[in-house]
């Protein structure tokens, strides 16, 4: 993974996630009941959370190699899959999606362990550096 790619999808990620969340402020605050909105809420928190580990995430994947990649990877399908069934869930009301949303939260948990064992093999500590 590139540190060009790594930006791109950092971008398109904020920039969804700046999108739904002024959907869900101005489109859906009237049409949904408050549970519905705040499980809206919670997948847009996790969104530009994920979107932000990304954009500094991109400095530093060239130098992490693979587990860069996978982090990356990780942070982009659990956002999407996270993210994207509350918000579906929110919208159409649908409860079986929730039953997938786990799923996406697993996923970003293993982008965070993959970005801690990257960083563990490939930045060398203050002792090593001397």
């Amino acid at each position: 993974m590139t540190f060009r790619a790594t930006l791109i999808i950092a971008a398109l990620a904020g920039l969804i996630a700046v999108i739904a969340g002024t959907f869900g402020a101005h489109g859906l605050a009237d049409r949904v009941d408050d549970h519905l909105l705040e499980v809206f809420q919670t997948g847009n928190r996790y969104h530009a959370y994920h979107a932000l580990a990304l954009l500094g995430l991109a400095g530093h994947v060239e130098r992490l190699g693979r587990t860069g990649t996978i982090t990356v990877c990780c942070f982009a399908v659990g956002t999407f899959v996270f993210s994207g069934t509350l918000y579906l869930l929110a919208i159409t009301g649908q409860r079986w999606l929730g039953a997938i949303t786990p799923l996406g939260g697993i996923t970003l948990i293993a982008g965070w362990i993959s970005l801690g064992l990257g960083a563990w093999r490939s930045i060398p500590t203050a002792s090593q550096s001397r």
